[in-house]
């Protein structure tokens, strides 16, 4: 089999020579028998094609091309001495390429130690999405406690019409369309800043949680207030970015939507890297927190509700011809947004198996080469709120993340307290 990735994929592989990787950490609690993770490493493999393929990067076009000599995924094994190990060592996955001769694009590393171990799963962005690399955790997870099970496997689709409805139709004039915004995409291109120039890649995460009370009372409030948890975060990070940079904010994020809801044939637990995104902003001339996170959830379940996944899967193919560029521009231009936000809600995952159990999660962490990498992933797991914040030092200082951290805390602890101080 060989697949040419298709536009979004294009974008998260980058280049043959930047790496750009996602890590998911599990911390364990009692003993992991190495053997039963090598199988379900195994099993793992076997079930998705992905994880049977390598990146052919030789020619203009990047494909996806099946190698009937792929390796195992490679553990490497490291003492656990602290609670910080993890995040450690994520850094250093980020910028590891997957380019060893018959690497399949995954590897795990583990943090042993006598009583708790860290699992870290790493892929390349291209391949997967936090709903995939959510799905194989769950699945590493189950098969470690019970390596027997057996994982249907599925086939990979081989172009973006296999992923498109039997009813939907490309006309001439779908064609046309598309060879035209092609070429206005190609005339913007050509007027903005697009060269690959190497950006400083002293990126690095902050990450944090929320204790299980207060994860409670924020879920509570939400409901109260008919908003959701995902726009408070939204309009508290806003306002956080607005208090610590002041002008040079924009009051506005970007959400990610995972394409599963739209798109039948991609299931949940099949491999995917493509999602759609959504732009919000701050209400202006609005004051209270609650009535900025109701309008903020209005503005978000309208354009959820207008998007045309299907015509934006089928016309982002004819954009292959600007790709480089799109490139280029990311990792030139400051963007007109504070921060990209995945919130991916309470994970769908057991916490407690029959010969360990999971002590946390820690939200996935990567290492955006775009000039601005502000990035926020969050999840709930074992009722609480994980947080891990990215961005690269030459865009946004550490310091004034995690002071943005602070502030957008704040504010939420602040708004959840508003009744108990009147």
């Amino acid at each position: 089999m060989k697949r040419r990735l298709i536009l979004g994929e294009r974008i998260m592989h980058v280049d043959a020579k930047t790496p750009l990787n996602c890590v998911f950490g599990a911390k364990i609690s009692g003993k992991i028998s190495e053997d039963n993770l090598h199988k379900a490493l195994h099993k793992i493999q076997q079930k998705h094609p992905l994880l049977q393929m390598n990146i052919d990067a030789t020619g203009k076009t990047p494909y996806f091309v099946l190698n009937e000599n792929i390796s195992k995924i490679p553990v490497r094994t490291i003492d656990r001495l602290t609670d910080e190990d993890w995040l450690a060592q994520s850094k250093i996955e980020w910028h590891k390429l997957f380019d060893a001769l018959n690497e399949p694009l995954a590897r795990l590393v583990w943090l042993k130690g006598e009583t708790e171990s860290d699992l870290l799963l790493v892929l390349p962005h291209c391949i997967c999405d936090g709903t995939t690399i959510l799905n194989l955790m769950r699945e590493l997870m189950t098969l470690i406690d019970n390596p027997e099970q057996e994982l249907a496997s599925y086939r990979s689709f081989l172009s973006v019409q296999d992923l498109l409805p039997d009813d939907f139709k490309i006309t001439k004039a779908t064609h046309f369309k598309g060879k035209v915004f092609a070429a206005l995409g190609r005339l913007f291109f050509f007027f903005k800043a697009t060269s690959n120039r190497n950006v400083n890649r002293s990126n690095y995460a902050v990450h944090w949680k929320i204790n299980a009370e207060d994860t409670k009372n924020l879920l509570i409030k939400c409901k109260e207030e008919n908003t959701t948890v995902h726009a408070a975060i939204c309009v508290a990070f806003m306002e956080a970015f607005k208090h610590v940079l002041g002008s040079k904010a924009h009051g506005k994020v970007i959400c990610p939507v995972d394409i599963r809801r739209f798109v039948e044939s991609i299931k949940q637990d099949t491999m995917f890297a493509f999602a759609p995104i959504i732009e919000l902003k701050l209400t202006q001339g609005e004051n209270d927190f609650w009535t900025k996170t109701r309008s903020l959830k209005t503005d978000l379940e309208a354009k959820v509700a207008e998007m045309k996944v299907h015509d934006l899967l089928n016309m982002s193919e004819y954009f292959h011809s600007s790709v480089n560029k799109m490139i280029g521009f990311l990792k030139t231009t400051k963007g007109t947004h504070d921060v990209t936000l995945s919130n991916m809600g309470l994970l769908n995952i057991p916490k407690d198996y029959q010969h360990f159990s999971i002590e946390t999660i820690y939200s996935p962490t990567v290492a955006f080469p775009w000039k601005n990498a502000n990035t926020l992933v969050c999840s709930t797991f074992n009722s609480q709120l994980d947080f891990s914040f990215m961005s690269n030092e030459s865009f946004l200082r550490e310091f004034e993340a995690w002071q943005i951290k602070d502030r957008a805390i704040e504010l939420i602890k602040e708004n959840l307290n508003e009744l108990a101080n009147v």
